[in-house]
């Protein structure tokens, strides 16, 4: 520990070490002269570090996420982990270890030195596990005593003792740096080391394939030649078993491309899915967002497959137009498979349009059907039965005739451009093979082999070719339905680089003492650009600790209000100030740490998960005890003691559409609870005591008034 301690930062030089380690890696930075960290900051406990770390972050332009392991998960979380910022246990003012990489051995650590340090993996780990190892030290250390282990046996038991003590236990205080999702897709790649491996992809392949033809060239050589001896032939087995070990390297480069891109994309697509507008998601509905979901994977799927089969292809075919090169006639040969090329692109381009055409049938078909199951219940209930089903059998019957259209070019595509193109190479090899003269008589059989060698390589290529062209346009048509999702990862949020001394402030936990928790200044809103606005000239104040009622008419809009107040949407014009500060300056971070709503119960939703898990969204995921403690407190006093009971499993019960069903008046009081384990500053209840009787309706509302530092309560008169 101590040795390490010359290698951690202080908390004074976090700002620095943040922006030093974030260059060694090779992030790219928005800007630089981070602001020094508050006083005080991760100081005895009384304040933790990762607000700050995370607004710096943004500062930066980059994602500081906070990650956690299991005791016995520590060693790889720290293999994987850089780079990153670790902080060293202890009382007192916090030190951090700046981890640039780590290896199965060693952890590379940039110093306050600005040097680059390289220690024992597990140094590092003894040093963050040190605080949770040594309250149990003694007892390890009085049972082993007790048994009389060995002493050469003596650390390998005491290893395995803790591990058994501490299996449960989770270390947290890691801070990830990386790129954020919105970043551009060519900066991630870079970043990821994609080009790189995709570049020793091709050269492996060429490498590979250079080899392959050069064993066979030994082969025929000697075979031609008549001096097929056993030196020949032991040269050949050489060359085939020098292609094991670069066939399994080409194996391991596609899986870590496979692995990162598709990474990379499930990534940004989650991104693209949390900026989605509400309005957005409701006129897609579902049947277009299950569609969106289907095609990315899609995507990913077809997308590698198809890229790596038409690289192999590339490389095949510049084999086949090298080994014509070197033999009399092969100009002839050159020619045919540029003009095969030419064919088979054309054909490739006419099946990516009746693909095309066949997939946006198909894709209405699925929307319209999943809808109508799903989305439309109330419109199906109020048609006549007799025209639930109109229409449907002329869309079948155009997707059938969509569909036969594009098999047969697909047929074309995949059985005869390989085929063709052996013929067309045997009629292009036939002319030199019967007008050869006698002074190349002796040469003769080396260059039809040779020949005939450059023909068969260049079929097997237009094989792949074909396959991956197939592949490539599935993944086309896919990325046109998922390309929105991917661009909404691009918008900018309401602040991407939030005050830095709004960090500080609310690290200290002193920020809006003075100020209302809450205000609202003539707001503005319309659903449309044309029509009347839904909000006009609305204010509102609230300070710390009151509770505000507000009550309308249906589509007065107070739930419209709602949304403008917790950021969902941006109103036409007017201000929403959280403790004095708009959002440009806390971030969207902030903004939901100070301001948390149970929408209206047609909005909320309980997902097939356990009961913890739906309790705790929001909040750090997997959960500490106290978590759960905290949780099932809650709900019991909200009335919840009786339903816990009787559940098996309590709080780890599987509940949602797959698990225990849950009554309307239970699911409220489940959404208050949700909304009160997220401790916010301001609390919004949208109708949430409708579906309540009186007694629950004042056990509930009594929970809510006691715990709620702030709260507006929304309900019809």
């Amino acid at each position: 520990m101590q040795a390490l301690l010359a290698l951690a930062w202080p908390v004074e030089r976090l700002g620095e070490a943040l922006e030093t380690v974030a260059q060694h890696s090779g992030l790219p930075l928005r800007q630089r002269d981070i602001p020094p960290p508050p006083e005080g900051l991760g100081r005895d406990g009384t304040a933790e570090p990762g607000l700050w770390l995370e607004t710096a972050a943004a500062w930066l332009g980059l994602e500081a996420e906070s990650v956690e392991a299991p005791y016995t998960e520590v060693g790889r979380l720290v293999r994987g982990a850089g780079p990153a910022l670790l902080r060293l246990p202890g009382a007192g003012s916090p030190y951090f270890l700046a981890l640039l990489k780590g290896t199965r051995r060693t952890a590379t650590l940039l110093g306050p030195d600005l040097a680059v340090h390289r220690r024992p993996l597990e140094a590092v780990c003894a040093a963050l596990c040190q605080h949770l190892e040594t309250p149990l030290q003694a007892d390890v250390e009085r049972l082993l005593d007790e048994v009389d282990i060995a002493r050469r046996r003596r650390a390998r038991v005491q290893a395995a003792l803790l591990r058994q003590r501490l299996s449960t236990t989770r270390l947290g205080d890691c801070w990830l740096l990386r790129l954020p999702a919105g970043t551009s897709v060519w900066r991630q790649l870079r970043h990821a080391g994609v080009w790189p491996r995709l570049l020793a992809l091709l050269g492996v392949h060429a490498v590979q394939y250079g080899l392959w033809l050069l064993s066979w060239w030994l082969l025929g050589q000697g075979a031609l030649t008549g001096r097929l001896d056993r030196g020949w032939l032991l040269a050949w087995g050489l060359l085939l078993l020098t292609l094991v070990p670069l066939r399994m390297l080409v194996t391991w480069l596609q899986g870590t491309l496979a692995i990162n891109a598709g990474g990379l994309l499930k990534g940004r697509l989650l991104a693209g899915v949390l900026r989605l507008a509400p309005e957005e998601m409701r006129q897609q509905g579902v049947g277009q967002l299950l569609g969106a979901v289907i095609e990315a994977e899609a995507v990913e799927a077809l997308a590698l497959n198809g890229g790596v089969l038409g690289l192999v292809a590339g490389i095949e075919l510049s084999m086949a137009v090298a080994l014509f090169g070197l033999v009399p006639g092969g100009g002839l040969l050159i020619l045919l498979l540029l003009a095969w090329g030419g064919c088979t692109a054309l054909i490739g381009w006419r099946a990516l349009r009746q693909r095309q055409s066949w997939t946006a049938a198909r894709l209405g078909l699925t929307h319209d059907l999943v809808e109508r199951m799903v989305g439309h219940r109330t419109r199906l209930a109020q048609e006549a039965p007799v025209h639930w089903h109109d229409g449907e059998d002329q869309a079948m019957a155009h997707y059938l005739a969509l569909a036969r259209s594009m098999d047969r070019t697909t047929a074309v595509l995949l059985a005869l451009v390989p085929r063709g193109w052996m013929l067309l190479g045997v009629l292009g090899v036939t002319p030199a093979f019967l007008t050869g003269t006698a002074a190349a008589a002796a040469t003769a059989p080396a260059t039809l082999a040779v020949q005939l060698g450059g023909v068969l390589l260049a079929a097997a290529a237009y094989k792949k070719l074909t396959t991956g062209l197939w592949h490539l346009t599935g993944a086309v048509i896919a990325w046109q339905q998922v390309a929105p999702l991917v661009h909404a990862a691009t918008r900018p949020d309401l602040a991407t680089a939030p005050s830095l001394a709004l960090a500080s402030a609310a690290a200290r936990g002193v920020a809006g003492v003075t100020a209302p928790v809450l205000e609202a200044h003539d707001l503005v809103f319309h659903y449309r650009e044309r029509g009347a606005p839904v909000l006009h000239g609305c204010s509102l104040r609230l300070w710390p600790g009151e509770r505000l009622l507000l009550e309308g008419p249906s589509g007065g809009g107070k739930s419209t209000l709602a949304t403008l107040l917790l950021g969902l949407r941006p109103p036409d014009s007017g201000l929403v100030l959280l403790g004095g500060l708009d959002r440009h300056t806390l971030g969207a971070a902030g903004w939901r740490r100070r301001i948390v709503a149970a929408p209206q119960f047609h909005d909320n939703h309980v997902f097939s998960g356990t009961v913890a898990f739906n309790l705790l969204l929001g909040r750090r995921w997997p959960p500490h005890p106290e978590d759960l403690v905290q949780a099932e407190a809650l709900c019991r006093a909200l009335g919840l003691g009786d339903l816990l009971d009787r559940m098996p499993a309590g709080l780890l019960q599987m509940v949602g559409e797959t698990g225990w069903q849950l009554s309307q008046g239970e699911r409220s009081r489940f959404y208050i609870a949700r909304t009160l384990l997220h401790g916010a500053d301001c609390l919004i209840l949208d109708e949430s005591f409708a579906a309540l009787d009186p007694e629950t309706l004042h056990q509930a509302m009594q929970c809510v008034l006691e715990r709620a530092p702030t709260l507006l309560v929304i309900a019809h008169p």
